[in-house]
């Protein structure tokens, strides 16, 4: 969830341009879509079920990565949105992790 939060707090900054303002939402969502489908994983009735929302944590992580660096050409603070994509990347491998755990059982 601090993922999606700091997302939201930079990109308030940063609402220039027409074109960012659809690139920002694209992010908005899909960091958001992160922290939401991670607590569903969290709440899974059953391990199929975990593993597919894992899986949708990591789609929506990688989609994080496009709109960033689509962002990259727009906002000058490009400082923060290589932190950004640096967690982004992290939070991938740790649901790529995950589901090759939960896989193998």
């Amino acid at each position: 969830m601090l993922f999606a939060t700091n997302i939201r707090a930079f990109l308030l900054k940063n609402w220039s341009t027409q074109i960012a303002r659809d690139d920002i939402r694209q992010l908005i969502r899909s960091s958001g879509s992160v922290a939401a489908n991670n607590i569903e994983a969290q709440e899974a009735v059953g391990q199929k079920d975990r593993i597919y929302r894992f899986k949708i944590c990591r789609k929506e992580a990688k989609e994080s990565i496009l709109w960033i660096n689509l962002l990259k050409v727009y906002i000058e603070d490009d400082k923060s949105l290589v932190t950004f994509e640096k967690e982004a990347t992290e939070l991938l491998k740790i649901f790529s992790t995950i589901i090759n755990k939960l896989d193998s059982k």
